[in-house]
């Protein structure tokens, strides 16, 4: 039986060789990078305010025992209702009986990775309730049947042609039409959505614990119709996302929108403080907030690893890996890819099945470089790398070979007993399906370095 780590190397080995795919991604993130790069030289003394964003979520993951219970507190005040989630399950439960007190039949929402995270859509459809996407890339995605590719931009591996040819297959538009044109289809489909729909999901970029407020950051304004119209809003985050106070804000929505995008700040800003008032003229009648669990706590337990739990989502990581542009997100088959993904999923899902990911790495060092809220992300794979291997979910055969391999390099009559010759022959015939498939194998000296120094040579 097919292991996960069995079906990534599969894939990945499929997809690190297709020219089209890489073509595409490299072209969309190069575009990202000029972005980024011309918003980060807009910021002043950027390391500066990296360091106060590491501090700031340093302090509330250390203590979210207490900005948790001040967040619940200070929703409650305003209507808002709170419902703690212990995994995804007790989640998806929460949401189908509050869909199901209010007759619902028909859910829309706004760009989230937590619904994705915890199947959300495919749930409600078992349950016969119909969960449309609105933003443009997750209702391209879903079109497709496919989960989204990237953190920030979901589409991403499509071309104009691809989605050209997919509007024209399920809606009949013109298999030349423009970006443009494209757009103002979705715009059209999803309208009427908005007023129909009984319900509106969404996820949460931030939690202000001394407000109560829930924070949506966007570029569509298709948050602020799903969190407007419908009558009940659910807001699904995870635990890990409090920030102290609204002014922090002033740092965060900054620092999210100019890696994530290369904005100044995206388009759309929302806060949330609950259901409307008596004297609001918009909003829902009703608004849940759902606190994730789903293993942040078992995250949150390794000390060493907790910074994990730092991320904001902004996706510069997967930008910046080399890994991630040549196998793409859906090669990980998790709901968060590239370097943050490959950090945090071993935790969240379990390390048995996912420790593959620790070792998708080139460890370059590139991913932490870029980080906003500077996560040592390669540290962090290394020490997955460490538990995997200290739980021992590593093989017998790569046991006995690291052993060997250890005992051999710790002696040096051992290694210069062997001649270059015996060396490579094992290098060949260990190696060749592991490293040497699509690699030249190195070619060892004949003579070790101490044996042609003691030859003079």
């Amino acid at each position: 039986m097919k292991t996960l780590a069995d079906n990534f190397l599969d894939t990945t080995g499929v997809k690190a060789f297709d020219l089209n795919h890489r073509k595409i991604i490299n072209n969309n993130i190069g575009k990202y990078d000029i972005a980024v790069k011309r918003g980060l030289s807009r910021l002043d003394n950027l390391e500066h305010v990296k360091k106060k964003a590491h501090v700031i979520k340093w302090k509330v993951i250390e203590n979210l025992d207490k900005y948790l219970p001040e967040f619940e507190a200070n929703f409650m005040k305003r209507g808002g209702k709170v419902i703690w989630a212990n995994n995804s399950q007790e989640a998806n439960q929460a949401i189908l009986e509050i869909t199901k007190k209010a007759n619902a039949k028909t859910v829309i929402k706004s760009k989230s990775m937590v619904t994705e995270e915890i199947h959300l859509n495919e749930f409600l459809e078992n349950h016969k309730i119909e969960s449309l996407e609105s933003d443009l890339g997750e209702y391209i995605v879903q079109l497709l049947g496919q989960k989204p590719y990237h953190i920030v931009t979901p589409a991403m591996h499509l071309s104009k042609d691809d989605i050209a040819k997919l509007f024209n297959q399920k809606f009949g538009t013109p298999i030349d039409a423009t970006p443009q044109q494209l757009t103002l289809k979705a715009r059209e489909l999803l309208r009427d959505k908005y007023l129909s729909a009984d319900v509106g999901i969404t996820g949460a970029n931030f939690l202000i614990a001394d407000t109560g407020g829930v924070c949506i950051t966007e570029n569509e304004g298709n948050a602020r119709l799903t969190t407007t119209f419908p009558k009940i809003h659910i807001a699904i985050v995870g635990i890990e996302k409090i920030i102290p106070t609204t002014a922090d804000l002033d740092l965060f929505w900054p620092m999210l929108a100019t890696h994530g995008t290369g904005q100044n700040l995206t388009v759309y800003n929302t806060i949330c403080n609950g259901p409307r008032q008596a004297n609001e003229t918009d909003g829902p009648e009703e608004m849940y907030v759902i606190l994730l669990d789903n293993g942040r706590s078992d995250l949150l337990a390794q000390k060493d690893q907790r910074q994990g739990l730092y991320c904001i989502r902004c996706g510069a990581c997967l930008n910046a890996c080399p890994i991630y542009k040549n196998i793409g997100g859906h090669s990980y088959e998790t709901t968060y890819s590239g370097p943050i993904g490959s950090i945090i999923t071993p935790h969240l899902k379990g390390i048995d099945n996912f420790k593959h990911l620790s070792y998708a790495s080139s460890l370059c060092g590139k991913c932490s470089e870029v980080c906003p809220v500077k996560i040592d992300i390669h540290k962090m794979l290394l020490l997955n790398r460490r538990d995997a291997v200290k739980k021992n979910f590593t093989s017998h055969t790569e046991k006995i070979g690291w052993y060997v391999a250890s005992k051999a390099l710790n002696n040096r009559k051992w290694m210069d007993y062997f001649s270059g010759k015996t060396k490579n022959f094992f290098i060949k015939y260990l190696f060749k399906k592991t490293w040497g498939k699509k690699r030249s194998l190195p070619k060892i000296a004949d003579k070790s370095f101490s044996k042609q120094w003691k030859e003079g040579k």
